[in-house]
């Protein structure tokens, strides 16, 4: 059975910094491109960043230069530095595996307020 856990979300003062985790279980995660994506209230889910199973990323012009998507394929871990933090970036953020027909974790809240 496949499972992604999301952590590492709270609530930051703008300009700062969160890491967050994804754990996951019962796949091996070397040969997919995991994600992050978020979903703020009111709004749908919309893509943060992806990595390829070799390595490449890609993030949304929203984040670039201040979101770092990673991966550790040995500990089935998906990671994604947030620096910078604005309170746009407030939402729910949850990890995405690409292996079919694609999984979803439970998601972490981020909260960017002063």
């Amino acid at each position: 059975q496949v499972q992604l856990v999301e952590s590492g979300g709270g609530l930051v003062q703008p300009g700062g910094s969160l890491r967050l985790s994804c754990a996951t279980s019962g796949t091996n995660i070397s040969i997919y491109t995991m994600g992050w994506y978020r979903q703020a209230p009111g709004k749908q889910r919309e893509l943060v960043a992806l990595i390829s199973r070799g390595g490449n990323t890609k993030n949304v012009d929203s984040v670039k230069g201040r979101f770092t998507i990673s991966r550790d394929n040995a500990k089935n871990m998906v990671y994604l530095q947030m620096n910078s933090l604005k309170p746009e970036d407030t939402a729910v953020y949850y990890c995405y595996l690409s292996q079919s027909p694609g999984y979803w974790g439970q998601g972490t809240q981020v909260t960017v307020s002063s």
